[in-house]
């Protein structure tokens, strides 16, 4: 569905004059039997003004600690990372989505973030990673101390590139993982080289049909995903492509623009002129653009805040009509 420019900053502005600030809360799923433990916050509705918050390594959040939850039976939304990532490299948009009312889940996939990647690109990661949501959203509806602020009926989804195949995977994609897949016998994937090694997947593809939609920016890889693959995925999608002019270089992500055209039903698709890869992870401190060039730097003339207040909007107004009002506030 397409938006009004007037109708989105109307909706906006309505999620913001609710709460003036994104509250932080510590979010944490033991290790059992079924994987190792999850690191997680939840950003949530906060009546107090924002302030800076130190969330090491030069990064810094904007919000509140501990702030008192505004509002109750709140739709939650769960944010995966991409390659390599953590739970804060949307922390803008975990914001954003807060502050209009949302209770917004990030949390670090286990073995494929920055600290620890022993899983990233590899077979094992492509089952574990659909799994890890369905075992945050188990812990957030029923072990998670503040569980009866959220509403279980109104689940939502934000995966970018990594955390894109992940979305798919949970909302009913089932990734082709088998040897001789004709993409994946030349590809330099990690998962591609186990299977053509004759490796296993360690178990069946965990969906999720709590979720009710999703956003998802520029899976990554696709190569799992023919369109007969994706024919369960039917709930409403918003699908964000980087430009593919500007990612000449090879990078994995981009772009969603096959997955656009392999979809049983019409995503909300939006092509980014100008836009990198790592143009929709938040803006980098100084000190992440000293360390991290590469993700940090945009395309000259590119507004990297300008564009994440357009996507913010958008996914507001996305969640709002598939998932419903924010809340009672």
């Amino acid at each position: 569905m397409r938006w009004s420019p007037f109708l989105l900053s109307a909706l906006l502005s309505l999620g913001l004059s609710a709460a003036q600030a994104a509250g932080l809360r510590a979010f944490d799923v033991p290790a059992s039997t079924d994987g190792p433990a999850i690191r997680g916050v939840v950003w949530h509705p906060c009546a107090e003004a924002p302030h800076e918050i130190d969330a090491r390594g030069g990064r810094t959040f904007f919000g509140v600690n501990d702030c008192p939850i505004v509002g109750n039976k709140l739709p939650l939304i769960v944010i995966s990372h991409g390659r390599r990532g953590w739970l804060g490299g949307h922390h803008d948009t975990a914001a954003a989505l807060a502050d209009a009312g949302f209770m917004v889940l990030t949390i670090n996939h286990p073995t494929d973030t920055e600290r620890n990647t022993s899983g990233t690109d590899s077979l094992a990661v492509t089952v574990e990673r659909p799994a890890d949501i369905k075992r945050a959203i188990d812990y957030a509806l029923q072990g998670w101390p503040d569980a009866a602020y959220i509403d279980a009926g109104r689940i939502g989804l934000y995966g970018f590139s990594w955390g894109g195949y992940t979305g798919l995977a949970a909302v009913g994609g089932e990734p082709d993982l088998r040897k001789g897949l004709p993409n994946c016998q030349t590809s330099a994937l990690r998962a591609c080289k186990e299977l053509e090694g004759g490796e296993r997947p360690s178990g069946p593809i965990v969906h999720d049909p709590r979720i009710k939609a999703a956003i998802i920016v520029d899976p990554y890889p696709v190569l799992f995903f023919a369109a007969e693959n994706l024919k369960a995925v039917t709930i409403p999608i918003q699908l964000w492509s980087s430009d593919p002019a500007q990612n000449g270089d090879g990078l994995s992500g981009c772009c969603a623009a096959a997955i656009n055209d392999r979809l049983p039903s019409k995503p909300d698709f939006h092509l980014v002129k100008d836009a990198k890869h790592f143009s929709f992870l938040a803006t980098c401190t100084l000190e992440e653009t000293a360390k991290m060039a590469g993700i940090c730097t945009d395309a000259p003339g590119f507004d990297r805040l300008a564009f994440h207040r357009r996507l913010h909007t958008e996914a507001i107004a996305f969640f709002m009509t598939h998932l419903g009002e924010a809340g009672t506030r």
